[in-house]
């Protein structure tokens, strides 16, 4: 038996001693959710609403893509807005510069990413901790500039969709409902992927990766291998998401698919909702959204900015009383009430008990 079948036989072990019961009321819920996620743009007519809930979708779906490399394996990527810029401009560049279909153009920038991360992961895996960090803020930074002094790709001044292609093949609407429910299936596409990642071999091999490297690779496992593939992974649905991005607004510039402000929001929803979780940043996505779009409609032009002092007061905040994120506030809530309620049972078991005692030594 190789090192892979012994690893997913222990994650099989693992997972053994959850109850068939438990599992299929997470199913039930699980279903519930989904459920009442299709129904939103049918109760929701809004258009206005309708975006935010497409706002929270998106940046659900990049903290997603970020977990697979900065929360299972524990590469922090503070440059992921490199992907994301390169996943719309080689939709769009496809798009309008060649007429491919939209679906297509926008496989081929996740496709392109994922081959860039690994020219990129092949220089700044030489590097640990925040170096590594760093380096990855160095190459979004770079990528930036030829952007912004590339004239075929718009330069500075950017490229705009044609409004008049609309239709699905060209993935532009009038309405906001496709555009909620691609964000809804993009979402559940890169969760489905990370569960298959967290209860397979490579999701084992990336926590070990994240947790001890030394005693890994004294296992055997090739680091830098593993580190590429989470590293391509996230790096694909993170341009995947740069792509619908751009079918949303029609519009790109470096400044807003390549901005470093970007790359922070999409870590930082991981961290909020618990790294290496698999719905931790869905519960990130939809907080930071609020307090993002909360700010804008309460102070307008003159509060800019404001939500990055917020973001900057919850990174705070969760590194001093909250590590774990939300996820890891709300499994501590639950295990300590379960705590308490198996403590009720043993002590009611013992005065049972000792009545049982006493009753029994008084009739003798």
């Amino acid at each position: 038996m190789n090192i892979q079948e012994k690893t997913v036989t222990s994650a099989h072990e693992l997972l053994a001693p959850d109850s068939h019961g438990k599992s299929s009321v997470k199913y039930i819920l699980l279903s519930l959710c989904v459920i009442c996620a299709l129904l939103v743009p049918v109760v929701v007519k809004d258009p206005s609403h309708q975006n935010l809930a497409i706002l929270i979708l998106m940046a659900a779906q990049l903290g997603v893509a970020w977990n697979i490399v900065g929360g299972y394996a524990g590469q922090v990527s503070l440059g992921h807005v490199a992907f994301y810029g390169l996943g719309a401009y080689t939709s769009t560049l496809l798009l309008t510069q060649w007429g491919m279909n939209a679906w297509l153009a926008m496989l081929c920038g996740g496709i392109l990413a994922a081959l860039i991360s690994l020219v990129i992961g092949w220089s700044c895996f030489r590097l640990n901790g925040h170096y590594f960090g760093m380096a990855t803020i160095a190459v979004a930074e770079i990528i930036q500039i030829i952007f912004t002094n590339w004239e075929y790709a718009g330069g500075a001044v950017g490229l705009t969709l044609p409004m008049d292609q609309q239709g699905w093949s060209n993935m532009i609407f009038t309405d906001k409902a496709p555009y909620y429910y691609i964000a809804l299936g993009l979402l559940l596409l890169t969760l489905a992927v990370n569960y298959w990642i967290e209860h397979s071999y490579l999701g084992y091999y990336f926590r070990a990766i994240k947790d001890e490297p030394d005693a890994a690779r004294s296992l055997g496992i090739n680091l830098s291998r593993y580190k590429q593939i989470a590293f391509a992974v996230s790096s694909f649905f993170t341009a995947i998401g740069g792509s619908l991005y751009a079918q949303k607004e029609l519009y790109i510039d470096p400044g807003s698919v390549l901005h470093t402000g970007l790359s922070i929001k999409m870590a930082l929803v991981s961290i909020l909702g618990g790294v290496g979780t698999l719905l931790g940043p869905v519960i990130g996505a939809g907080v930071l959204t609020f307090i993002e779009e909360g700010t804008r409609a309460l102070f307008g032009g003159s509060g800019r900015g404001t939500d990055l002092v917020i973001y900057a007061a919850l990174i705070v905040v969760i590194a001093v009383y909250y590590p774990t994120g939300v996820m890891g506030w709300i499994k501590q809530f639950f295990a300590r009430r379960k705590a308490v309620r198996a403590q009720k049972v043993q002590d009611a078991q013992d005065a049972q008990n000792t009545t049982g005692t006493q009753a029994g030594k008084e009739a003798a």
